[in-house]
């Protein structure tokens, strides 16, 4: 952030507007911090807890140029037939575009994305 790291109690404390869905493609985002080892939040929890029923994120260090090929397949398959995002399919949709790429990325990068939510 331009004024500082992004605290995940600013998050909490953020109050969105009836927020669906998120997308964490950062490396960890799923994963607490080693300083504060007995903290169950993480980003993707905070996240969560800020009112988001649906995140997406990463569990180590993610390769840019999977990331960017998994979140673009990922979208493909969140889009519902009435060409509107739907996070209740966030689930599936993670899962179809590791699907296509199982053959051309890394096994760690193929697992590295976990969904939490609906």
């Amino acid at each position: 952030m331009h004024d500082g790291p992004l605290k995940i109690r600013d998050i909490i404390r953020t109050h969105l507007h009836d927020p669906e869905f998120a997308f964490l493609s950062a490396c960890h985002t799923t994963v607490g911090d080693e300083s504060s080892p007995d903290e169950a939040i993480h980003l993707a929890a905070a996240m969560q807890f800020s009112g988001f029923r649906s995140v997406i994120g990463s569990m180590w260090s993610v390769d840019d140029k999977v990331a960017g090929q998994i979140a673009s397949l990922f979208y493909a398959n969140l889009v519902d037939d009435s060409g509107r995002l739907d996070c209740k399919r966030a689930a599936e949709a993670l899962h179809k575009a590791v699907r296509t790429l199982r053959k051309k990325i890394p096994f760690e990068q193929q697992i590295v994305f976990v969904h939490i939510g609906v």
